[in-house]
Protein backbone atom coordinates (compact mmCIF):
# COMPACT_ATOMS: atom_id res chain seq x y z
CA UNK A 1 0.00 0.00 0.00
CA UNK A 2 1.13 3.58 -0.66
CA UNK A 3 0.98 6.26 2.40
CA UNK A 4 0.84 9.64 0.42
CA UNK A 5 2.16 12.71 3.26
CA UNK A 6 1.34 16.52 2.40
CA UNK A 7 2.68 18.90 4.30
CA UNK A 8 0.97 22.12 3.96
CA UNK A 9 1.95 25.86 6.35
CA UNK A 10 -1.02 25.22 8.60
CA UNK A 11 -2.22 21.36 7.59
CA UNK A 12 -0.90 18.35 6.65
CA UNK A 13 -3.02 15.78 4.79
CA UNK A 14 -1.87 12.09 5.02
CA UNK A 15 -3.90 9.41 3.10
CA UNK A 16 -3.38 5.11 2.32
CA UNK A 17 -4.01 3.92 -0.77
CA UNK A 18 -4.52 0.68 -2.51
CA UNK A 19 -3.40 0.75 -6.17
CA UNK A 20 -5.72 3.67 -7.42
CA UNK A 21 -7.97 3.15 -4.12
CA UNK A 22 -8.35 5.48 -1.35
CA UNK A 23 -8.97 4.04 1.33
CA UNK A 24 -8.82 6.64 4.43
CA UNK A 25 -7.04 10.00 4.87
CA UNK A 26 -6.64 11.73 7.71
CA UNK A 27 -6.35 16.09 8.14
CA UNK A 28 -3.08 16.85 11.32
CA UNK A 29 -1.78 19.88 12.22
CA UNK A 30 1.70 21.16 11.19
CA UNK A 31 3.81 21.36 14.24
CA UNK A 32 7.89 21.99 12.88
CA UNK A 33 8.96 21.51 16.30
CA UNK A 34 7.57 17.79 16.86
CA UNK A 35 9.98 14.94 17.43
CA UNK A 36 10.33 12.37 15.22
CA UNK A 37 9.11 10.08 17.35
CA UNK A 38 6.16 12.28 18.44
CA UNK A 39 5.49 12.23 14.30
CA UNK A 40 5.51 8.75 14.22
CA UNK A 41 3.99 7.58 16.89
CA UNK A 42 0.86 9.51 15.34
CA UNK A 43 0.98 8.60 12.23
CA UNK A 44 1.43 4.77 13.01
CA UNK A 45 -1.41 5.20 15.60
CA UNK A 46 -3.91 6.72 12.55
CA UNK A 47 -2.75 4.10 10.40
CA UNK A 48 -3.11 1.26 12.94
CA UNK A 49 -6.44 2.24 14.26
CA UNK A 50 -7.76 2.33 11.14
CA UNK A 51 -9.66 -1.11 9.78
CA UNK A 52 -6.49 -1.18 7.12
CA UNK A 53 -3.86 -1.15 9.79
CA UNK A 54 -3.15 -5.25 9.71
CA UNK A 55 -2.01 -4.27 5.73
CA UNK A 56 1.67 -2.85 5.12
CA UNK A 57 2.54 0.22 3.83
CA UNK A 58 4.98 -1.09 0.90
CA UNK A 59 5.65 2.74 -0.46
CA UNK A 60 5.57 6.36 0.96
CA UNK A 61 5.23 9.76 -1.52
CA UNK A 62 5.82 13.27 0.14
CA UNK A 63 5.23 17.02 -1.16
CA UNK A 64 6.31 19.80 1.83
CA UNK A 65 6.32 23.53 1.40
CA UNK A 66 7.96 23.61 4.71
CA UNK A 67 11.54 22.11 4.36
CA UNK A 68 12.59 21.84 8.28
CA UNK A 69 9.51 18.87 8.19
CA UNK A 70 11.66 16.78 5.49
CA UNK A 71 14.34 16.60 8.73
CA UNK A 72 11.33 14.76 10.60
CA UNK A 73 9.65 13.02 7.91
CA UNK A 74 12.18 11.24 6.13
CA UNK A 75 13.43 9.30 8.95
CA UNK A 76 10.32 8.71 10.52
CA UNK A 77 9.46 7.12 7.23
CA UNK A 78 12.68 4.83 7.90
CA UNK A 79 12.33 4.42 11.32
CA UNK A 80 8.56 3.33 11.63
CA UNK A 81 8.11 1.85 8.13
CA UNK A 82 11.27 0.90 6.77
CA UNK A 83 10.36 2.82 3.53
CA UNK A 84 12.46 5.51 2.42
CA UNK A 85 10.17 8.23 0.86
CA UNK A 86 10.04 9.73 -2.58
CA UNK A 87 10.21 13.04 -1.96
CA UNK A 88 8.28 15.46 -4.88
CA UNK A 89 11.12 18.00 -6.33
CA UNK A 90 13.49 19.13 -8.50
CA UNK A 91 14.17 15.43 -10.49
CA UNK A 92 11.23 13.78 -9.77
CA UNK A 93 9.10 12.81 -12.90
CA UNK A 94 5.93 14.44 -12.70
CA UNK A 95 4.98 14.22 -16.65
CA UNK A 96 4.25 18.30 -16.77
CA UNK A 97 6.71 20.54 -18.54
CA UNK A 98 6.84 23.53 -16.04
CA UNK A 99 7.00 26.80 -18.24
CA UNK A 100 8.26 29.20 -14.93
CA UNK A 101 11.38 31.06 -14.83
CA UNK A 102 12.60 29.11 -12.44
CA UNK A 103 10.92 26.24 -11.92
CA UNK A 104 12.28 24.85 -8.57
CA UNK A 105 10.33 28.58 -7.23
CA UNK A 106 7.03 26.84 -8.07
CA UNK A 107 5.31 24.94 -4.56
CA UNK A 108 5.71 21.12 -4.95
CA UNK A 109 1.60 21.15 -3.81
CA UNK A 110 1.00 23.80 -6.96
CA UNK A 111 3.10 21.22 -9.10
CA UNK A 112 0.62 18.13 -7.35
CA UNK A 113 -2.47 19.25 -7.70
CA UNK A 114 -1.71 20.70 -11.78
CA UNK A 115 -1.03 16.68 -12.44
CA UNK A 116 -4.24 15.55 -10.87
CA UNK A 117 -6.28 18.51 -12.21
CA UNK A 118 -5.10 17.68 -15.84
CA UNK A 119 -5.25 13.67 -14.93
CA UNK A 120 -9.01 14.02 -14.18
CA UNK A 121 -10.50 17.14 -16.09
CA UNK A 122 -10.86 17.79 -19.66
CA UNK A 123 -9.28 21.05 -21.18
CA UNK A 124 -7.55 24.13 -19.57
CA UNK A 125 -7.97 23.96 -16.16
CA UNK A 126 -7.58 26.89 -13.54
CA UNK A 127 -6.75 24.79 -10.08
CA UNK A 128 -7.44 27.17 -7.09
CA UNK A 129 -6.13 26.05 -3.71
CA UNK A 130 -7.51 27.30 -0.39
CA UNK A 131 -4.53 26.33 1.65
CA UNK A 132 -2.55 28.90 3.80
CA UNK A 133 -1.59 30.87 0.85
CA UNK A 134 -4.95 30.93 -2.01
CA UNK A 135 -3.14 29.62 -4.91
CA UNK A 136 -3.92 29.81 -8.46
CA UNK A 137 -2.66 27.71 -11.48
CA UNK A 138 -2.93 27.33 -15.03
CA UNK A 139 -2.66 24.44 -16.73
CA UNK A 140 -3.24 24.15 -20.54
CA UNK A 141 -5.19 21.08 -21.78
CA UNK A 142 -2.05 19.56 -23.43
CA UNK A 143 -0.89 19.40 -19.75
CA UNK A 144 1.60 22.42 -19.72
CA UNK A 145 1.79 24.16 -15.96
CA UNK A 146 2.04 28.24 -17.28
CA UNK A 147 2.13 29.44 -14.15
CA UNK A 148 -0.37 31.55 -11.50
CA UNK A 149 -0.29 33.79 -8.56
CA UNK A 150 -0.86 34.26 -4.87
CA UNK A 151 -2.73 35.56 -2.84
CA UNK A 152 -3.09 35.77 1.14
CA UNK A 153 -5.15 32.75 2.71
CA UNK A 154 -8.57 32.81 4.01
CA UNK A 155 -7.35 32.34 7.29
CA UNK A 156 -4.62 34.35 7.81
CA UNK A 157 -6.26 37.12 6.11
CA UNK A 158 -9.29 37.09 9.17
CA UNK A 159 -6.74 36.26 11.65
CA UNK A 160 -5.10 39.67 11.10
CA UNK A 161 -8.00 41.48 11.16
CA UNK A 162 -9.32 40.51 14.22
CA UNK A 163 -5.49 40.59 15.51
CA UNK A 164 -5.08 44.15 14.40
CA UNK A 165 -8.50 45.76 14.88
CA UNK A 166 -8.89 45.38 18.96
CA UNK A 167 -12.65 45.92 18.85
CA UNK A 168 -13.25 42.84 16.12
CA UNK A 169 -13.38 39.27 17.51
CA UNK A 170 -12.35 36.19 16.45
CA UNK A 171 -15.07 34.71 14.25
CA UNK A 172 -16.42 31.32 12.59
CA UNK A 173 -15.48 30.66 8.64
CA UNK A 174 -19.01 30.17 7.81
CA UNK A 175 -21.53 32.03 5.38
CA UNK A 176 -23.73 34.83 6.82
CA UNK A 177 -27.75 34.97 5.77
CA UNK A 178 -26.94 38.19 3.78
CA UNK A 179 -24.14 40.71 2.49
CA UNK A 180 -26.23 43.45 4.17
CA UNK A 181 -25.64 42.20 7.98
CA UNK A 182 -26.68 44.10 10.74
CA UNK A 183 -24.14 42.84 13.52
CA UNK A 184 -20.34 42.62 14.02
CA UNK A 185 -19.91 38.75 13.69
CA UNK A 186 -21.99 38.82 10.55
CA UNK A 187 -20.85 41.60 9.21
CA UNK A 188 -17.19 39.79 9.54
CA UNK A 189 -18.28 37.16 7.95
CA UNK A 190 -19.96 38.66 5.08
CA UNK A 191 -16.59 40.16 4.21
CA UNK A 192 -14.35 36.98 4.47
CA UNK A 193 -16.59 35.12 2.61
CA UNK A 194 -17.94 37.20 0.12
CA UNK A 195 -14.70 39.20 -0.20
CA UNK A 196 -12.82 36.06 -1.02
CA UNK A 197 -15.42 34.74 -3.75
CA UNK A 198 -14.93 37.75 -5.33
CA UNK A 199 -11.02 38.08 -5.40
CA UNK A 200 -11.42 34.23 -6.87
CA UNK A 201 -13.36 35.11 -9.64
CA UNK A 202 -11.80 38.16 -9.90
CA UNK A 203 -8.61 36.48 -10.58
CA UNK A 204 -10.29 33.38 -12.65
CA UNK A 205 -11.47 35.58 -14.69
CA UNK A 206 -8.22 37.40 -15.53
CA UNK A 207 -6.27 34.25 -16.03
CA UNK A 208 -9.23 33.19 -18.90
CA UNK A 209 -8.62 36.65 -20.46
CA UNK A 210 -5.06 36.17 -20.43
CA UNK A 211 -4.98 32.73 -21.69
CA UNK A 212 -7.25 33.77 -23.90
CA UNK A 213 -9.58 30.54 -23.22
CA UNK A 214 -12.14 29.27 -21.32
CA UNK A 215 -11.30 27.14 -18.70
CA UNK A 216 -12.34 24.31 -16.36
CA UNK A 217 -11.90 25.85 -12.51
CA UNK A 218 -11.03 23.30 -9.61
CA UNK A 219 -11.07 24.08 -5.99
CA UNK A 220 -9.32 22.56 -3.87
CA UNK A 221 -8.27 22.76 0.37
CA UNK A 222 -9.70 22.81 3.58
CA UNK A 223 -11.88 25.69 2.80
CA UNK A 224 -12.65 25.21 -0.48
CA UNK A 225 -16.57 24.15 -0.39
CA UNK A 226 -17.11 27.17 2.00
CA UNK A 227 -15.51 29.66 -0.68
CA UNK A 228 -16.61 27.74 -4.00
CA UNK A 229 -20.21 28.09 -3.50
CA UNK A 230 -20.18 31.44 -3.42
CA UNK A 231 -18.35 32.32 -6.80
CA UNK A 232 -19.55 32.35 -9.74
CA UNK A 233 -16.37 30.64 -11.72
CA UNK A 234 -15.52 27.38 -9.99
CA UNK A 235 -17.37 24.30 -11.29
CA UNK A 236 -15.73 21.71 -8.97
CA UNK A 237 -14.76 21.23 -5.60
CA UNK A 238 -12.07 18.22 -5.18
CA UNK A 239 -10.78 18.34 -1.69
CA UNK A 240 -8.98 15.18 -2.44
CA UNK A 241 -7.27 16.56 -5.30
CA UNK A 242 -3.57 17.04 -3.75
CA UNK A 243 -3.18 13.30 -2.34
CA UNK A 244 -4.07 11.86 -5.62
CA UNK A 245 -1.91 13.95 -7.34
CA UNK A 246 0.73 12.27 -5.46
CA UNK A 247 -0.54 9.07 -6.36
CA UNK A 248 -0.25 9.11 -9.65
CA UNK A 249 2.79 11.34 -9.00
CA UNK A 250 4.17 8.05 -8.11
CA UNK A 251 3.14 5.68 -10.18
CA UNK A 252 5.20 7.64 -12.73
CA UNK A 253 8.51 7.37 -10.95
CA UNK A 254 8.70 3.72 -9.50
Amino acid sequence: MLLVIDVGNTNTVIGIYEQDKLLNHWRIRTVVDHTIDEYGMLILNLYKTSKIGSRSISNIIISCVVPSMLNILEPLCRKYFHVTPLIVGPGIRTGMPIFYDNPREVGADRIVNAVAAHDKYEGDLIVVDFGTATTFDYVTKKGEYMGGCIAPGVVISSEALFRRASKLPPVELTRPRQVIARDTISSMQAGIIFGYAGLVDGIVNRIKKEAGTECTVIATGGLAGVIADETSTVQHVDEMLTLEGLRIIHSRNV
